[in-house]
């Protein structure tokens, strides 16, 4: 005889109250988490053996109405399962199980006041419960997860329909219906009826995976189980939910018909144009649940640029805005916003001398005091994660929107766990990437470029590409907008050579892409303003 699992206990990974069963060798196997204990840690109670002729088991009873459950004696007998009562109440449900060949090899014994249950014989040779009653192959068949909930249906359904159950609850789901497959496709539709929590639901996809397409189908409960819906006397309502069940499609998959008026419901985001109005006509502004990169070479306008940025979200939103900028110290980002305000190049302390402390504070007062800004005050060397963890943190703590991270490159030089920047940007985008999904935040990402071959490098204007994002496609791949600066410092004319192109290399969201505006950079104010092509010769608008 097979030793099989015999009582319930709580488990120490998950913490489930009862999803842990040991087995008679001493080890035990949680079906909520699906980890494996050396030692069981629930009290075992001991299998009975017979060796007299064939028998699985000395534990007996009667076919009878199993009255705690509501379900009647000609069910019970339809599916040979007996009660066994202590005066009026019913101490053990005693549930049979067959094999493939309709002989019997083990029953399932649960103890109604503990809910403790365990079996005798071998239940691993068994079938599904339910199945030797139905041989002949039809149009419907059901699977539940419990063997209550199987008679349950059937009785619901007018004992019309087969209904069998998997053996051990829905972690094992997948793997009972494997081993009765064959005899589950012979049906021409197989109905999953499941209980309605999180385990029931992921047990219906992962077993609806096994059948060709449109033979399976999921039911959508509004109580727990079928048991429920008969104790409730709703049969009407399980009956409608059973002719209601949808055939499964593989889970991101939908007719789009079933969107109804759902269609006209926006996705909410919050969108922020952007300071230059040509840019907004290609780009529709910024939205939060994007991912935005903007790159260029050495000296191209990307510090002067984020600045305008920062200043520009925090006049025209009320939102909470997060800085993890990795080349500066929190006083000179600071000074960054607030130069934005001032008209001044704040930041550089020959300026900052020329003003007063009421002028600075006023500055100060109208931008940094507004408690906005939540910056990054970082020291040494970071890990990945750890970056992570503060945007995060700044997204669900601190109720930041829009969040700036200046820059990629720096975070990866120094990441050694990956052995290349390529493999190590290919990871920190992807990780990225989810977080913004997660938190639904705009990411404002500042990246480097590779230096180009040929002559001609980025400092003298060269046009750039995604192609030449430094160390990974992924950086392209997994924004949502890419956007580029350039600038020929070494120009003539200076206007030319303080004017920088704002070139859109990626746009998901309208897909209008190329040159959007060109900005202006005042040497004096150290603001970038819109201006009209000062390259008429070259305008390619």
């Amino acid at each position: 005889m097979s030793k099989q699992w015999l009582d319930r206990g709580s488990c120490p990974s998950c913490g489930s109250s009862d999803g842990n069963v040991p087995h008679t060798d001493g080890h035990s196997y949680c079906f909520s988490c699906k980890k494996y204990f050396k030692s069981g840690i629930a009290k075992v109670i001991p299998m009975v053996e017979k060796h007299s002729g064939f028998s699985y088991g000395s534990t007996t009873g009667i076919i009878s109405e199993i009255s705690d459950r509501k379900i009647s004696k000609e069910t019970a007998r339809k599916y040979n399962t007996q009660i066994k009562q202590t005066g009026n109440s019913i101490k053990y449900h005693i549930y049979q199980y067959y094999d493939k060949h309709g002989n019997p090899v083990a029953k399932k014994i649960r103890e109604v006041e503990t809910k403790r249950f365990w079996s005798e014989g071998n239940l691993a040779e068994a079938g599904l419960f339910g199945q030797h009653l139905f041989n002949q192959a039809g149009k419907y068949i059901t699977i539940c997860e419990g063997e209550v909930d199987a008679m349950s249906a059937y009785e619901i359904l007018g004992s019309k329909w087969p209904v069998v159950s998997i053996k051990n609850g829905a972690p094992s789901a997948e793997e009972n219906c494997k081993r009765s497959l064959e005899y589950l496709s012979k049906f021409e539709n197989v109905v999953l009826c499941f209980d309605n929590d999180q385990q029931g639901k992921d047990a219906a996809q992962k077993v609806a995976q096994l059948f060709e397409p449109n033979k399976c189908r999921i039911m959508s409960l509004d109580l727990k189980d079928p048991n429920e819906y008969l104790k409730a006397g709703q049969k009407e309502k399980f009956s409608q939910a059973w002719w209601n069940a949808k055939t499964y499609t593989p889970v991101g998959i939908i007719n789009l018909a079933d969107l109804g008026d759902s269609l006209y419901e926006e996705e909410f985001c919050e969108t922020c144009l952007y300071p230059w109005s040509k840019l907004n006509h290609k780009t529709y502004g910024m939205r939060t649940g994007e991912l935005v990169c903007f790159t260029s070479g050495a000296g191209m306008g990307k510090s002067s640029v984020i600045r305008e940025l920062m200043h520009y979200i925090m006049s025209s939103t009320k939102d909470n805005i997060g800085l993890l900028c990795m080349e500066e110290n929190t006083k000179n980002t600071a000074f960054n916003i607030m130069s934005v305000e001032a008209n001044a190049r704040l930041y550089i302390r020959e300026v900052r001398e020329k003003y007063s402390k009421e002028e600075m504070r006023e500055w100060q007062h109208k931008t940094i005091n507004s408690k906005r800004f939540f910056a990054f005050d970082h020291f040494g060397s970071i890990s990945n994660d750890e970056i992570l963890d503060r945007v995060r943190y700044m997204a669900k703590a601190l109720d930041c929107k829009w969040i700036f991270l200046d820059h990629l490159s720096i975070l990866v030089s120094g990441n050694e766990e990956f052995g290349d920047e390529r493999k190590s940007i290919d990871v920190l985008m992807t990780k990225l990437r989810s977080l913004v999904e997660e938190t639904g935040i705009g990411l404002l990402l500042v990246s480097h470029l590779r230096r180009p071959t040929g002559d001609k490098g980025h400092e003298d204007g060269k046009e750039i590409s995604l192609a030449h994002l430094r160390g990974s496609a992924s950086i392209g791949h997994l924004s949502d907008s890419v956007i580029a600066l350039e600038r020929n410092q070494q120009a003539e004319d200076e206007q030319q050579a303080n004017t920088t192109t704002v070139r859109v290399l990626k746009n998901r969201y309208s897909g209008d892409t190329g040159i959007a505006c060109y900005l202006y950079y005042d040497r004096d104010t150290g603001r970038m303003s819109q201006v009209d092509n000062p390259f008429m010769e070259n305008d390619d608008e």
